[in-house]
């Protein structure tokens, strides 16, 4: 059976009425985010703050359209609701629904993780429980982007998974996921029940990336309240327990993200990465300064290519300078968690999705990553904290 084309979808939505504008949703822009891929399709449809979920019927009506198309395997259709107007709120109103499942699994939804038809919209409400069966919860930060934040979070998750943890790690990058490449996943993620994916498992440790549901070329053109649905998806709907730690790569910045997991997770702590140059250590600064406005502890800071040794000769350049982030680390009465080189072996060996930790784990640039995972292992078997809030100033 041929597959469904992105027009066959457009045109099955484009005959549900909105009845509040009397247009279709499609004629009314309601629909974003639209993926049609190997006949599972995934879009959003976004409404005024004040319709809220009073829009289910809607979102539905436009699911059970698309659902009903020859070659559709499955649905994934979320509500998104933006505000109008002066914002009150720190965060956007986000609305999501159940979709269809039409297949043996639901392996292809590319928005969000997909529900059995009749499933009661999904409740995203975290902040109190945190994830169940996962004792602590790590951010892995960095306060802008080229500081190697991921190939630091994966070496470290694979290094706490060394030291006998049980460790899962999540790609909280929407819009440039990184652990496809960095564990060479090409798979997608499974389901039993079309409800509760679960994680790919590589070397010992539970993952999950956006990046498993689409292609690596594919664009993440989404809205705030989009990656706040993806995010609490993919913390809340996949079967990570148990696990002793799950060590969430962050997006870079202090956007949306970020706010969405302070605000949603009871994060043991945050390490902030970065390089010892000038530019980046005044953004991991605001990356630190911002978990604490959010009263997540700060595990430390660690200096990403602290120096670079020669493979030839072996002598170490510090092209980037070098004690950067441990003297910012003394400034702002932050731990500062250690140094790890530069050296061509960890870029060789992140490219080819075997990193240096599982694929050469006595070396020298190994036991930086394992030095760094022993800290932080005894620093997240401290007393669990409360949720955090969000604080304006």
């Amino acid at each position: 059976m041929a597959k469904a084309t992105r027009e066959d979808v457009l045109t099955a939505l484009g005959r549900v009425i909105d009845p509040e504008s009397g247009k279709s949703v499609v004629d009314a822009q309601m629909v974003q985010g639209l993926v049609v891929k190997d006949g599972n399709v995934g879009f959003a449809l976004e409404v005024s703050g004040a319709r809220g979920p009073q829009a289910e019927p809607l979102r539905k009506a436009a699911a059970d359209s698309v659902a009903a198309l020859p070659g559709v395997l499955s649905v994934t259709a979320v509500l998104t609701a933006h505000q109008q107007g002066p914002q009150t709120s720190t965060r956007p109103q986000t609305q999501q629904g159940h979709s269809h499942n039409h297949g043996a699994h639901n392996h292809g939804a590319h928005n969000h993780t997909s529900h059995n038809r009749g499933a009661k919209p999904h409740q995203p409400s975290p902040s109190a429980q945190g994830i169940p069966g996962v004792a602590a919860i790590i951010a892995v930060a960095s306060g802008k982007g080229g500081v190697g934040k991921s190939t630091v979070a994966v070496n470290l998750a694979l290094g706490l998974a060394k030291l006998g943890l049980k460790t899962g790690l999540l790609d909280a990058d929407i819009y440039g996921p990184s652990v496809p490449r960095l564990l060479h996943i090409t798979e997608k993620p499974q389901s039993d029940d079309g409800k509760i994916l679960k994680p790919i498992e590589r070397h010992g440790i539970k993952t999950m990336s956006i990046g498993f549901l689409v292609g690596e070329d594919t664009p993440m053109i989404w809205r705030g309240p989009m990656v706040q649905s993806a995010l609490t998806q993919m913390m809340n709907d996949v079967a990570w327990a148990p696990l002793d730690v799950l060590v969430l790569d962050m997006p870079p910045g202090t956007g949306d993200a970020q706010l969405t997991i302070a605000q949603r997770v009871p994060l043991k702590g945050a390490i902030i990465v970065s390089t010892p140059q000038d530019i980046a250590l005044i953004d991991a600064r605001k990356g630190l300064a911002m978990f604490r406005k959010t009263h997540v502890p700060i595990l430390g800071i660690v200096e990403n290519m602290s120096v670079f040794v020669c493979p030839d000769c072996g002598s170490e350049h510090h092209i980037f300078g070098h004690g950067g982030a441990r003297e910012t680390a003394a400034e702002l009465d932050a731990p500062f968690l250690g140094e790890i080189p530069l050296v061509r072996a960890i870029r060789e060996t992140s490219d080819a999705g075997t990193p240096i930790v599982v694929s050469a784990p006595d070396s020298r640039e190994a036991e930086a990553f394992l030095a760094l995972a022993r800290e932080v292992a005894q620093k997240i078997a401290a007393p669990t904290r409360a949720a955090p809030k969000i604080i304006l100033e």
